[in-house]
């Protein structure tokens, strides 16, 4: 894993941490754009990318529908 993907990562994580319910890709790349000193996240797409590499893992719980949404395992 990069360092750039674990730095993606890491911020995604903070915002599904905040998150009262699961947050779709779109949702989570809004609020990541938020931080201003933050490396960009290029799309929706990416955010997807990560997750589901991290989902493999056990990290994310990835929930099916249109869209799909995620959340942090418990």
């Amino acid at each position: 894993m990069s360092a750039g993907e674990y730095d993606r990562f890491d911020r995604i994580r903070g915002v599904l941490a905040e998150a009262d319910e699961p947050l779709t890709a779109r949702e989570i790349l809004a609020l990541v754009e938020e931080c201003d000193d933050c490396e960009e996240i290029d799309s929706p797409h990416r955010v997807a990318t990560v997750l589901g590499r991290r989902a493999e893992r056990g990290e994310v719980e990835v929930i099916a529908g249109q869209p799909y949404r995620y959340r942090l395992e418990t």
